[in-house]
């Protein structure tokens, strides 16, 4: 049974993903677009986990864009040690662990099979020859040969991945998810899959915390507020015009490092501005410095936008400033935070430094009690929006802001 993560039937698929992507001598130039991305941080907080051994991993990731020449990036960006990599494949997800029959193709680095990534380091594979579909879950599996120490990933993907049972036993290149039996909440080193596309088209990267993160949202079912302004996207006149990434960490903070990994001032190059294609980085962060009194006064958040501001521009990055959502009821709220809170949106929308502004915090309050989510967008801690107010956040959205240009 093919699963219904997929955007068509299976068999039109799997025709889709071993199609030859080469352009024919009249096609206009390509570059990449981000199609998938999710920030590097190292799985299991702060001090990491003790890492996997002569393991399989099967990550399931789902693209926002369509494309050919498709390339993933492996990163060891937090590890202590180099990490060696083998028999990287790329298919279609099928159900739970199986990869969709037919679809299973290698992923190659500098023309290997194998690739040692360095610690700080990532790498970005050779272009698969095949195109894969937008708005599709994919597969991307490889093996960990001998020890790999901590683990660079992505803590909270909402998302379940697969790790093998057996040490010593290669098994990324089977199709079947017989041998996958762990099952795993965070990817594992995979930070992006890029497709190459037309230059007219571009990456939107959305950045932030755990509301960009999705936390909150169905678990496997692609209801975080960027996968959602994706699906609007798909439906619009800017359909096949952008590529969309997640760059939100849950717990993350703009002007601190702590259990959500490295602050957002630190971040954001390798996270934003160094991603393929990057035209708009729609910027939602600041809550978890206000309720850990990181940012005592609304000026302490406004000097690290304008840092962020100015080093987007200077790349010619536009960039949407997005108001922070209320948490009235939520863990660690005060009148007192809501305050810096209130006084931070007030400069978002008034101060015009943006490129253009998105107002979550008027697309999800109750408007009897604004400073708390209206309890239908409410993920039930109120703190998170639930799958509904990811909804509305992605509808009140303009779609028209990711056409900035500098």
């Amino acid at each position: 049974m093919i699963s219904p993560r997929l955007a068509a039937p299976g068999l039109a698929l799997a025709a889709v993903l071993v199609m030859a992507s080469a352009m024919p001598a009249h096609a206009a130039p390509v570059h990449p677009v981000g199609t998938w991305g999710a920030s590097a941080d190292r799985v299991g907080g702060a001090t990491g986990t003790t890492g996997l051994a002569d393991r399989s991993v099967r990550n399931l990731v789902h693209t926002s864009l369509g494309g050919s020449g498709v390339r993933i990036t492996l990163s060891n960006v937090f590890g202590d040690r180099p990490v060696t990599f083998a028999s990287a494949h790329l298919g279609l997800a099928g159900e739970g662990a199986a990869v969709v029959p037919g679809t299973n193709r290698p992923v190659t680095f500098a023309g290997a099979d194998e690739v040692t990534v360095a610690p700080g380091a990532e790498v970005l594979s050779d272009p698969v020859d095949a195109t894969v579909p937008a708005d599709t879950t994919l597969a991307v599996s490889f093996h960990v040969v001998g020890e790999s120490g901590p683990i660079t990933g992505h803590n909270v993907a909402m998302q379940t991945s697969y790790v093998s049972g057996s040490t010593g036993v290669d098994v990324a290149r089977e199709e079947s998810g017989a041998a996958f039996t762990t099952q795993i909440s965070s990817w594992y080193w995979v930070e992006s899959v890029v497709v190459e596309k037309p230059r007219r088209v571009k990456t939107a990267v959305l950045f932030g915390d755990s509301i960009t993160d999705g936390n909150g949202s169905t678990v496997g079912a692609d209801r975080r507020w960027p996968d959602v302004l994706a699906d609007r996207v798909a439906t619009s006149r800017f359909a096949g015009r952008f590529g969309v990434m997640n760059e939100g960490i849950s717990a993350n903070r703009v002007l601190a490092d702590g259990t959500g990994g490295q602050r957002g001032l630190d971040r954001f190059r390798r996270d934003v501005l160094d991603q393929p294609g990057v035209s708009t980085v729609v910027l939602l962060a600041g809550i978890n410095d206000i309720r850990w009194d990181i940012a005592d006064e609304a000026s302490d958040l406004i000097l690290a936008y304008r840092d962020l501001i100015a080093q987007a521009h200077a790349e010619d990055v536009c960039v949407v400033g997005a108001t922070l959502t209320p948490y009235e009821g939520g863990s660690r709220y005060t009148p007192e935070r809501d305050q810096v809170r209130a006084a931070v949106n007030e400069w978002i929308r008034t101060s015009g430094e943006f490129d253009g502004v998105v107002d979550f915090d008027a697309a999800t309050r109750d408007p009897d009690r604004p400073a708390r989510f209206l309890p239908a967008y409410d993920s039930g801690d109120h703190l998170h929006p639930g799958d509904a107010g990811y909804a509305a956040m992605a509808e009140a959205f303009d779609l028209s802001l990711l056409e900035c240009d500098r």
